[in-house]
């Protein structure tokens, strides 16, 4: 068995913070909105994101707890949409 059971909480969790780091993160780059389900999704990508380059630079949040996984999420939607930007950008273009 050793699976933990992926409990309610998580996953609400999971999208409440996906989608505040995918509206404040559209609101530091501006642009276009990906709306409600698009925020979400830039926000969860976001947080992997941010994580990962965290992690990998060695760095830490500066705030604990929930603020901070929204803090590095939103860090991490923000590059994302900088990069899909870039990429609709190139591709608009060609």
């Amino acid at each position: 068995m050793g699976n933990a059971p992926i409990h309610r909480m998580d996953i609400v969790t999971l999208l409440v913070v996906g989608l505040v780091a995918g509206v404040i993160a559209s609101l530091i780059v501006g642009g276009t909105g990906y709306g409600i389900l698009g925020s979400i999704a830039v926000g969860i990508g976001g947080a992997f994101l941010g994580a990962f380059i965290f992690s990998r630079a060695g760095w830490q949040s500066p705030v604990s707890g929930l603020g901070g996984t929204i803090l590095i999420a939103t860090i991490g939607a923000a590059i994302l949409l900088v990069i899909l930007h870039v990429l609709t950008s190139a591709r608009a273009r060609a």
